[in-house]
Order: C-alpha cells, then structure tokens, then sequence
C-alpha cells in the first residue's frame, strides 16, 4: 500500500489497476461465446468493440508517458480508425479469428504496458490528456475507472456478475474526481459520477468529467 499524499487520499498505483484488469479478464472469461455481438449496457458499442475500446484507452495512456519528452498538447500522433460508422475510434483491434481469448489477450497486453510505464515513469513526470496534464498516476487513475467502469458495460451485456473492490473505487474517486461527495459505498458513486445511474438525491448525470490535473 502507498503512503497518504499530502492530503490525506491515498493514491492509485500500478497495482491498483493491474489487480482490476486480473478481476475485469477473469469476469469476462466467463461470457458465452456468442454473447459478444451483443451491446455493452447503455453504450452503443457491442460487447467485442468495447473490450477494444478499453484496450485502446489502456494502449493510449501508456504511450503518452512513452516518449522521453512526452507531448503535453497533444496526443502521440497514432491512427486512430473506426471499422464501422458509430463504432468506437482505435488504434487497437483484435483479430476476430481468435475469439474471445485473443480479445481478452489483447486487452491484458494493453494493460500491461501502462502497468509498466506507470511503475517506471518518474512521478515528476507530465503528459497530455484532454481532461487535463497528467502525471504517471494519474493515467494509471485513468486506466482504473476505465476498466472498472467499461467492466461494468459489459457485465450488463454479457449476463455477468461485477462488483469491484470498494477500495479501488475509492482510491479512484479520490483521485479523478476529487468534488465528488464522500459515500459509504464507492462503487455506485463511481457509477454515477461517470454518467451510469443515480443515486438518492443525485439524477444520473447527462455530461460529466474526471479532472486528471495532479492532485495533492
């Protein structure tokens, strides 16, 4: 476990989201196989396209950290292509041929260079991301919710069980969404933080964003 910043939070870490990507492809394994054309939840995306999506947002956060000077006004310059029109824009995609297993394997790989970089990244360390320059925990913050809350996408559309670590939602609400009022239960309030369902006294949010800024 990390030490408290400053502040008091304690922060994201490497192991933080290598641990939700372990519990993520675990979950998913167990979806039919021929449950994978259909949606993710509310997205608008298939369960196959969205699994590409967060490997791609995995692979994206790695490489802005990739280059010695890392860009803070841009993106690193990939192609990023849609297979079809409304689809999700990638730079990543799995070879249908191999399956579910070779998607989730493309996932796993996606995750673990970010995993890689935020351990070897020095903490000093700025990048771009559109919600804000970022810092090597900050993108592993990013990776985090993004995996626990897509997870979430594809549990609804894949028939699936998932409750992540109320810790790891804790941790990531602390970091990314720093206004975000406290709650007993972390994982719902991480739910609805990202737009994906209310709360008493709180309407499910139609627009929202993390603030990926480096936090005390």
């Amino acid at each position: 476990m990390s030490r408290p910043t400053a502040s008091g939070r304690t922060p994201v870490t490497a192991d933080d989201l290598d641990l939700a990507v372990q519990l993520a492809v675990s979950t998913l394994r167990a979806a039919s196989p021929s449950a994978w054309d259909g949606k993710a939840g509310a997205l608008e995306w298939d369960c196959w396209e969205t699994v590409e999506h967060l490997s791609d947002d995995l692979f994206a956060y790695a490489v802005q950290l990739g280059p010695k000077t890392p860009p803070v006004d841009g993106h690193v310059p990939f192609v990023y292509e849609r297979r079809r029109p409304g689809g999700p824009a990638n730079a990543v995609h799995a070879d249908h041929k191999s399956g579910p297993a070779g998607l989730l394997q493309v996932l796993e790989a996606s995750a673990a260079l970010l995993v890689a970089m935020v351990r070897t990244t020095p903490p000093q360390t700025r990048a771009y991301h559109v919600f804000g320059v970022s810092d090597p925990e900050g993108f592993a913050a990013m990776g985090l919710v993004e995996t626990l809350v897509h997870t979430h996408d594809l549990a609804q559309g894949l028939d699936l069980p998932w409750t992540p670590p109320a810790d790891l939602c804790a941790r990531a609400l602390a970091r990314l969404f720093p206004d975000t009022e406290a709650s007993p239960d972390p994982w719902p309030t991480l739910l609805w933080a990202t737009g994906r369902t209310d709360l008493p006294g709180r309407p499910r949010r139609t627009q929202w964003r993390w603030d990926s800024t480096p936090q005390p």
